[in-house]
């Protein structure tokens, strides 16, 4: 896989919506499918670039569900595009079926959970820059944090399928048990042996789950089971690497960790995004320069940046 993959294929495509399922009580994954031009264009989209969907014309849903902190904002015009990444990416023949995994957070992931099968999306993409394996390497750490699953998830994938000879284990972590964005987790037997989490498994990747109130797994920070693992286990720097998604204060810490123990490490940011192409600027990320601080777009020299050079705040 090449170290610079920023797509220089991009376009407006309109995908249908295939299915729509809910897998928790605010997390659902919506799976789009695009034809002809789009297809071909998708499918080579890598673990961690984004597109931009317009969710205008989509319908509220009942009063009755939406949740109580989102009654006000539910209402709000939108105006721009929103960003979404992508948890699975399958081309099938002629089509490319795309997943994405998303929370309701505001008016605009509300609106996703009124889209049904047939339903048509405009999507802007692929956008960004995602993640990379550079060579040499046998190891990939990846660390989740909370919605940060996406992303990983398409890792996964992308690494059984085009890096067989690259291990890997995933470690995910959340505030409780309930804040895991995943389906289920395996039963006892699988959790003994390192397979908490079918999303995972099914490549078969071992994980690892934390939660800070210790209601499953690890109890505390994902940060935490994950140095203990290092420091148990010690793999060789040299070829291994750590892709991370989640909180910037976790990508602060994993960040620390990589640096401390000189291992590569490529975290994937999170901005606003106002256009996704690079116009608006909205979206800067501070990072080292020559001497002095630089800053570079998040939905173009990012989403996915190597933590050496992020400046965090």
């Amino acid at each position: 896989m090449e170290e610079s993959n920023s797509s220089s294929s991009r376009g407006v495509f309109t995908a249908t919506v295939h299915s729509r399922e809910q897998i928790g009580e605010r997390f659902y994954r919506i799976t789009l499918e695009f034809t002809d031009e789009g297809a071909k264009v998708f499918s080579n989209c890598q673990p961690g670039q984004f597109s931009q969907l317009d969710l205008t014309s989509a319908a509220l849903p009942i009063a009755a569900v939406i949740p109580e902190e989102l009654v006000d904002s539910s209402g709000r015009r939108l105006l721009l595009r929103r960003p979404f990444s992508f948890s699975s990416v399958t081309p099938k023949g002629d089509k490319t079926v795309v997943e994405i995994l998303y929370c309701t957070a505001g008016p605009a992931s509300l609106r996703m959970t009124t889209l049904n099968t047939g339903d048509s999306v405009s999507v802007v993409g692929p956008l960004g820059r995602g993640f990379s394996v550079p060579e040499g390497k046998k190891l990939a750490l990846l660390v989740v944090g909370g919605m940060g699953a996406g992303p990983l998830e398409h890792m996964a994938d992308m690494l059984t399928e085009k890096e067989p000879e690259t291990s890997a284990i995933a470690f995910a972590g959340a505030k409780t048990a309930d804040a895991l964005p995943f389906e289920r987790r395996l039963d006892e037997i699988s959790q003994q042996v390192g397979f908490w989490l079918p999303e995972f498994a099914r490549y078969g990747i071992e994980s690892r789950v934390a939660t800070d109130d210790g209601s499953a797994g690890f109890h505390g920070l994902v940060t935490d089971c994950f140095k203990q693992w290092l420091g148990e286990n010690n793999p060789p720097s040299e070829s291994t690497i750590i892709y991370s998604c989640g909180p910037e204060v976790m990508l602060k810490r994993v960040a620390e960790i990589a640096a401390g123990r000189n291992i590569d490490c490529q975290i994937s940011m999170e901005r606003l995004m106002g256009c996704g192409i690079g116009l608006c600027q909205s979206c800067a990320v501070e990072c080292k320069g020559h001497g002095d601080t630089d800053y570079k777009l998040c939905c173009k020299d990012g989403p996915v940046f190597d933590s050496k050079e992020v400046v965090f705040g």
